[in-house]
């Protein structure tokens, strides 16, 4: 998989150090699907016009998806769950304070209360499935299984207890 980088020219909050961000063809690819504002833009440059096309954007996004609690998503949520995220699979939180662009690394412990909660949950508090056709698929979905990975023709499932 290609990266893109790009590297934000503006002023930086909280006197925070300046970083290069990789990005996916994916991510690319998703964000050329975006509607065009003005030209070749997605969003305007205007700061109050960059909200308000967010907010209508993610607004929009929330009753196509009928799940209100979309509105509560910001960039910054966004942030703070790649760093979660990152954190979560180097255990490094050095590696994370620079990620973020933290002069501090006690900023940055945050994710580490983030991580503990959000993954450090066992096994037992699952219940798990093996569907071994389409049909034992589709009920497990229907009864509210996500679906985990497959092995040969079998599909593991797995739901909250």
């Amino acid at each position: 998989m290609t990266h893109h980088t790009k590297q934000s020219t503006s002023h930086q909050k909280k006197e925070a150090t300046p970083r290069k961000l990789p990005i996916s063809d994916k991510l690319i690819g998703m964000l050329n699907t975006l509607p065009r504002i003005h030209g070749d833009n997605v969003f305007n440059r205007h700061k109050q016009a960059l909200r308000e096309n967010f907010d209508h954007q993610r607004k929009t996004i929330a009753q196509k998806l009928n799940n209100p609690r979309l509105i509560q998503i910001s960039f910054h949520t966004f942030r703070h769950w790649r760093a979660t995220i990152e954190y979560h699979n180097t255990k490094d939180i050095m590696h994370v304070k620079q990620m973020l662009g933290h002069k501090n690394v006690n900023n940055t412990t945050i994710y580490i209360t983030l991580e503990a909660g959000i993954y450090l949950q066992t096994d037992e508090n699952f219940t798990c499935r093996i569907a071994h056709n389409e049909q034992e698929e589709a009920e497990l979905i229907e009864a509210g299984f996500t679906h985990i990975n497959n092995r040969g023709d079998l599909a593991f499932y797995k739901k909250r207890k």
